[in-house]
Formats: structure tokens, sequence, C-alpha cells
């Protein structure tokens, strides 16, 4: 039975969550939405159900996530885990809190620990304040977030309004001294009524020992640098022999394209980089919102004289987002981004013989992978940490290889070394 069930806000973070497992030498299987029934996962040591819920309003993103925790029970799996993103990103009403309070409550316990932490992608939690990218999450770009901006950095401050529960600290300190006076900690907590405890991590030893102490409880919600920790347990406890297979995919086949709608800072320098190698096509939001479907032709037509790798981005600065967001609504924006890329997949892969393709940004992969009808995907090689190549499960004809990439994640020369891996 698989060890662990894991329930991701959005696609990105899921694909972010299960390269980390498979790094640990679990296999891993990942869902698109909660199955309808059982499906067929072989020999999994993890499951992730990759949810498109961060945005939704808390009533719903707490109901699709009980829906998956159900379907996670249903498989067998021992303990459970909720993946958000290392930004913490979310707003006043949820949906971080809310979700934390419903599986608790579900599973019938009293306490969890919350560690976006992911140091490798440098997100380190510091007396219970994130830092990204080496500064104070509110210093890095993510207070420009076109629908989460982050402005405060203290993730107990930020966590308190969303969640019925006293919100506690598992400082570094604690974590410093071990697993034993970690366990110490969490009962210390626990007994003091505290539900939900915000951890510190500035390295992959904190992950390691914070994992150890989390072995016995029904819940951890973390970004996905605490799987790290957590495999490593299991190795030590036996529950699992990390297994050099765990990361073999299929060879890739068809041409290769690039979707890009994250507007991060990340992503809009690996753009920059990209477009100078590969041929690019711009959709400008304003001319998307004026022509949407007769842009979308255009590009589609563009592509298919190309031979690729080609790159299609949607991706613009902040200041212009913010200006196209206040002519025509940040939300009526989004969307149109999303439904325009959705259709140059599924236009791709149908009728250009695209068979391997990368997407950059959490809104837009769910967008694609719900326009592709994808169920499932097995976890494959890492390009960066936090994103691997997949393949499609439960396709028919040869599976898709796929790479959904969150925006902030990736190194500048993230579009171009991706395609020299499956070469």
């Amino acid at each position: 039975m698989p060890l662990i069930g894991c329930i991701a806000d959005d696609f990105t973070g899921a694909t972010d969550l299960a390269s980390m497992l498979v790094r640990g030498g679990a296999r891993t299987v990942q869902t698109i939405s909660v199955p309808h029934g059982p499906l067929a996962v072989g020999d999994a040591d993890a499951l992730v159900v990759a949810l498109k819920s961060r945005n939704l309003a808390p009533e719903e993103a707490v109901a699709q996530s009980l829906q998956a925790l159900e379907w996670l029970r249903q498989q067998g799996c021992r303990q459970f885990y909720f993946k958000y993103c290392s930004t913490f990103d979310s707003t006043a009403e949820g949906n971080i809190g809310p979700v934390s309070d419903a599986l608790l409550q579900a599973l019938g316990s009293d306490f969890t620990v919350a560690c976006p932490a992911f140091p490798e992608n440098r997100r380190s939690v510091f007396n219970g304040y994130l830092f990204a990218n080496d500064v104070l999450l509110n210093e890095s770009g993510m207070q420009d977030h076109p629908l989460t901006p982050m402005r405060d950095a203290n993730l107990l401050r930020v966590l308190q309004p969303q969640t019925r529960h006293p919100v506690g600290l598992i400082d570094y300190r604690t974590l410093r001294a071990g697993v034993e006076a970690t366990r110490q900690r969490i009962a210390a907590l626990r007994a003091e009524g505290v539900g939900i405890a915000i951890s510190d991590a500035i390295d992959n030893e904190d992950l390691q020992v914070l994992g150890a102490a989390c072995a016995d409880l029904p819940l951890v919600t973390a970004g996905s640098g605490l799987a790290l920790g957590m495999a490593r347990d299991w190795q030590a406890r036996g529950l699992l022999q990390a297994n050099g297979e765990a990361s073999r995919l299929e060879a890739g086949w068809g041409r290769q394209a690039i979707l890009s709608g994250s507007c991060s800072r990340a992503t809009l320098g690996q753009i920059e980089q990209a477009a100078a190698v590969y041929p690019a096509f711009r959709l400008e939001a304003a001319e998307l919102m004026a022509r949407g479907d007769a842009l979308v032709a255009e590009a589609l037509a563009w592509a298919a004289g190309h031979p690729g790798p080609v790159l299609i981005y949607a991706s613009s600065p902040a200041d212009e987002v913010r200006r196209v967001q206040q002519q025509f609504g940040a939300q009526q924006v989004g969307e149109r981004i999303e439904s325009a890329l959705a259709a140059i997949a599924r236009a791709l892969v149908e009728q250009q013989g695209v068979g391997q393709l990368l997407v950059a940004g959490g809104e837009t992969s769910g967008a694609v992978v719900g326009a592709l009808g994808i169920e499932g995907l097995r976890i494959g090689p890492s390009i960066d940490p936090g994103v691997p190549w997949t393949q499609t499960l439960g396709q028919s004809g040869r599976p898709l290889t796929l790479a959904l990439k969150s925006g902030n994640f990736g190194s500048a020369d993230f579009m171009i070394k991706a395609w020299e891996m499956l070469a």
C-alpha cells in the first residue's frame, strides 16, 4: 500500500512534490483532479492528487480537498500530506488554513505542522519568517503576484486569520537540537492547545529532522521540501527501499513546444533566454482580450511553420499586467489567457504532432492538462529542483511527455536545458 497520500492545491505544485518523492526513492503517481474510481497506480509508494484549488472560494477548496482525502484513504494510504506553494501564497480567507482545518477534522487529529521551506530553491523559514531568493517574501516579487500578492513574510501572522486553531512555532534551535527535541516541542505545543505549528527550516538537515519528528502525525502540511525528509525517514525505518528505477520514463516522441502564462520574475528571465534560441510568439494580454480566437489561430498557424521547439507565451512584466487588469479585470484577463493557452496546447497535440510539452505557470498548467484530458502522470527525472519531466497515464496511444513548471521555479536556462535532458 502507498506510504503517503498527497493533496496539492495546484498542478505544478503537485509535480514539484512528486519529484521530491521520486528523488527520495519513492515510486510516485500523480492524478489530475480526484479520479472517479480506481486508477492503475501499480506498485506506487506515493500518490499525489493534483487539484486546482489555490484560488477557489474556501468552501469549494475544502470540498475538493476532502474528496481527494477520501479517494486516497480508499487506496490504502497511511499518512497524508497537504501541499501548497513554497511561497505560501494565499488570501486572508484561505485556502491554506481552511483546508488544513478540514483535513485535521476529517482525520480525527488535533495537530499538524506547516512548513513551506524548500532550501534548494532558496525558500527558507527563519523564526517564522519566509524568505524567497534570500530576501523576505514581501520583497521577492511575490508582493506583485496578480492573484495572491504576499505582503507579509511572517507566517504566523499570515496563517492565524485563516484557521480556527492557535498557531505556534517550531524554531530552528529546536530542529538543530535533533529529532527527540523536536518531538518534545510538538508535544508541548499540543499541550498548550496549538493546532498548527509553523516550522523553521534553513537547510535539508532541518527538513530531515522535521520529517522524522512528524512520522506519527496523520497529516503534515508543507511545500515540497519536507517530502525529502520524510522519504529519508521511511528508508531509515525500513518502510521504503530507495528505487533507482523510480524516475525512469519511456523515450519521448513528436515535436516540442513551450507554453507560458506565468508572469513571475523567474519565468520572464527564462523566456528571455529561450526566445534568443527558439522561435517565439507572444500573446499580448490586451490583444487577447480584444480578439482572442483570432490571435489563437494566428499563433497556431505560426507554430505550424516552425519545426520546434517553439515558444508561445502570454507572460508580461508586473506593470503591464496591472495595466491590463485595470482595464479588463484581473479574473477576466487570467481566464482569457488560460483558455487561449489551453486551446493552443490541445491543437498542438491533436493537429500538429506535439508529443513533448513544457508548460510554465500553475494556473496555465491546470488549464492545459484539463484541455488535454489527462488523468494521471508518472513522475520522471528532475530538470531542476521541484520540476520533473513526467509522462501521461490513461491516454490512448503513446504517452505525452510533460513538464509542468511553477512560475517561480527553475534556473535562467531552464527552457533550454530541459530539452537537452530528453535528447
